[in-house]
């Protein structure tokens, strides 16, 4: 069988995302294109997870939780959990890595957490938008240590991906990586590649999923994601990117 799925997706609680993009319009405009599988990706935290699982149910869809995390070089990474508790005390573990920069919601934007019918129940004082002070391999393999999948994100765009930061993709735990277009024959050194939305506006929801080849097994009885049959179907190169779905 094949499921839609789009692994990279904000909600008002990222600073740079519409205030707008609550996680119930998240799960409502993503059912309504047909997507099997949807993650809740802010960055550097999850706290809008408990929302979106709740939202996500409400509208059938299976969810995936977590954050796009950002190193000190300022690579983004895809953390996802099956889990929305996993994915909140993974961010309770990137807190601690947190600077505590100047944060003022008039330059650099609101930051809410809301619940599952849009009201907004806090509004945190420290930013999130900015580089933990992890480095992208420690990132990594704490996130795989936590339970993860790993998805070094939009490695071919000019800012935050891994390519333009560090200049190569290095060696990782890396289920898949994404990217926004092709890449050039040898970029992606044998990794899966996927597609993403990262979805910051209402209009952007559904714009760039992949296609995933797997069997039934990959939702569980309650509804959850099997993170292990999802990594096992993407080491079978069994995705495909956006582009690959066009009509010739």
């Amino acid at each position: 069988m094949s499921v839609v799925c789009d692994l990279h997706n904000h909600s008002c609680l990222s600073p740079c995302a519409s205030l707008d993009m609550s996680p119930s319009l998240l799960a409502r405009a993503a059912a309504g294109q047909g997507i099997d599988i949807v993650a809740l990706t802010d960055h550097n935290a999850a706290l809008n997870a408990p929302a979106f699982a709740l939202c996500a149910r409400r509208e059938g869809l299976s969810a995936l939780y977590g954050m796009e995390a950002c190193s000190v070089e300022e690579v983004h990474v895809l953390c996802l959990f099956s889990d929305p508790d996993a994915a909140l005390d993974f961010g309770r573990f990137l807190g601690g890595h947190t600077p505590d920069y100047p944060y003022d919601p008039e330059i650099l934007g609101d930051q809410a957490v809301v619940d599952a019918d849009d009201y907004v129940v806090d509004l945190p004082e420290r930013w999130l938008g900015g580089a933990l002070d992890l480095a992208y391999g420690e990132l990594c393999d704490q996130a795989l240590a936590h339970g993860a999948l790993v998805i070094p994100a939009h490695v071919d765009r000019p800012m935050f991906g891994v390519l333009t930061q560090l200049g190569f993709l290095p060696d990782g735990p890396y289920a898949a990586i994404e990217a926004v277009r092709p890449l050039p024959e040898g970029t992606a050194r044998g990794y899966p590649v996927i597609s993403g939305s990262d979805a910051h506006y209402p209009e952007h929801i559904g714009r760039r999923p992949f296609r995933l080849d797997t069997g039934p097994d990959w939702k569980r009885a309650d509804g959850s994601v099997d993170l292990s049959v999802l990594a096992r179907a993407l080491a079978d190169g069994k995705a495909r990117p956006y582009w690959m779905e066009r009509p010739a």
